[in-house]
Formats: C-alpha cells, sequence, structure tokens
C-alpha cells in the first residue's frame, strides 16, 4: 500500500510538471485547475456557476440594469477556495472560455 501510494505521489508530481511545460498563452486555465488539484467534480460546479451566471446576465443586459457589481461578487462567494479570482477571470478569458461573462467580470476586477 504504501508504494502504491508513492507512485500516485510521483504521478502527480510529474503532472505538475506537465503542465507548467504548457506555454503561457497557451491552456491556462486547465493549468489553475491542475496547479490546484481541482477534481473534475469540482470544474463542472465551476461551470455549472458559470452557466448560471451567463444566463442571469444575459437576462440583466435585456432589462437595461448596468452594474457589475452583484453579478461579480456571487461569481467571487462560488469560487472553489483554492482559486483566485483574477487568474480565473484573466486565464478563462485568454481561453475563449464564457467569454461575454468574464469581460463583464473582468470590469469589477
Amino acid at each position: 500500500m504504501n508504494e502504491l501510494i508513492k507512485r500516485i505521489e510521483k504521478l502527480e508530481y510529474h503532472q505538475r510538471l506537465m503542465a507548467e511545460m504548457i506555454p503561457d498563452n497557451g491552456f491556462p486555465f486547465y493549468r489553475l485547475i491542475i496547479r490546484n488539484g481541482l477534481s473534475k467534480k469540482e470544474v463542472e460546479e465551476f461551470l455549472v456557476i458559470c452557466d448560471r451566471l451567463s444566463m442571469k446576465l444575459k437576462k440583466q443586459k435585456a432589462e437595461g440594469f448596468v452594474y457589475n457589481t452583484p453579478l461579480f461578487k456571487e461569481f467571487e462567494e462560488g469560487l472553489h477556495a483554492k482559486l483566485d479570482v483574477h487568474e480565473v477571470v484573466n486565464s478563462c478569458l485568454v481561453q475563449n472560455i464564457y467569454p461575454v461573462l468574464m469581460k463583464q467580470l473582468q470590469k469589477s476586477l
């Protein structure tokens, strides 16, 4: 059992090293996920939050709502504790993940 744990730790270490080999302009959001050790479930929860907030943003824009702060606060509060809101927004913009939402959230950084 001890040998298995050592092998898993070695694989995790190698995975982090490979993530650092990705160019800075490549996949920064994926690098954040790997660096912070998020699980598939945690990433899926993030995507659910982004889906919900994207719909909310679309509705708010249709109603003429122009303040970003409440939406940003909701995003920040729903974000996994291991993630930094600035890094997430910027990396999602580079990787083109929820670009409309992230551009709006970037205004509140």
